[in-house]
């Protein structure tokens, strides 16, 4: 059972990002969006905490990346998606888990 998993918190200001990454197993997907997408910033810790993660894949909403002017700005092996792509995720997956 695969499982999409939506962050939508800073990382700076909020322990959702941390909980997400405790919790998610292998397979599954992690969706940053909103806020949440300062976790893929290059150079951070929550960008190497990512790094360090196996069996997990992550991806960040591209229209948020771009309205918090970090487009272009993160780590490698995340994948930019749309708002397409975010259904798709939601689609491909048995469940969603959002972190509040």
């Amino acid at each position: 059972m695969t499982t999409l998993h939506t962050v939508n918190k800073s990382p700076f200001n909020s322990s959702a990002f941390d909980d997400c990454l405790g919790l998610a197993k292998s397979g599954s997907t992690v969706l940053l969006y909103e806020d949440g997408v300062y976790a893929a910033t290059s150079g951070t810790k929550p960008a190497d905490a990512i790094a360090n993660t196996d069996g997990v894949t992550f991806a960040v909403l591209g229209p948020d990346l771009k309205a918090r002017g970090v487009e272009g700005k993160i780590a490698d092996g995340i994948k930019v998606v749309d708002y397409d792509g975010f259904v798709d995720l939601v689609a491909e997956h048995d469940k969603v888990h959002a972190w509040l």
